[in-house]
C-alpha cells in the first residue's frame, strides 16, 4: 500500500486498531485478485486522505486475515465497513462511490 494515510489491519491488530478505537474507521475488505478491489483502492485513497487526523482508513487482505472476515461474515468483496466505538455504523458492499464514504464519515465523526 502506497498511501501513508491508509492501514493495514489484520487478525492481530484488528481489535486494538479498529474496535478499541475513539475516531470512525473505515475498513475495505479486500484480495488481491479481485478487480473490483483494485478499483475501488484509489478511492480508498483519496478518502483516507482526506480524514487523515479525523478518521482511521485501512484495508484487510481477507485471503491473510480469514478470522476478522468471518467474524463480520463477508461473503463478497469489496465489502468496506465504517465502525465507532466498535460496533458497525454502516456497511457497504460492492464499488462504493467517494461521496457515499465521505459522507458515512462525516456523519459518523459528528
Amino acid at each position: 500500500m502506497a498511501n501513508e494515510n491508509v492501514r493495514e489491519f489484520t487478525d492481530g491488530n484488528f481489535q486494538n486498531e479498529v474496535l478499541d478505537a475513539q475516531e470512525p474507521v473505515l475498513v475495505d475488505f479486500w484480495a488481491e485478485w479481485c478487480m473490483p478491489c483494485r478499483m475501488l483502492a484509489p478511492t480508498i485513497d483519496q478518502v483516507a486522505d482526506e480524514f487523515a487526523g479525523k478518521a482511521k482508513v485501512g484495508k484487510v487482505d481477507t485471503d491473510a486475515n480469514r478470522e476478522v472476515a468471518v467474524n463480520y461474515q463477508i461473503s463478497a468483496i469489496p465489502t468496506v465497513i465504517l465502525f465507532k466505538g466498535g460496533e458497525v455504523v454502516k456497511k457497504f458492499v460492492g464499488l462504493t462511490s467517494k461521496e457515499d464514504l465521505s459522507a458515512a464519515i462525516s456523519e459518523a465523526a459528528g
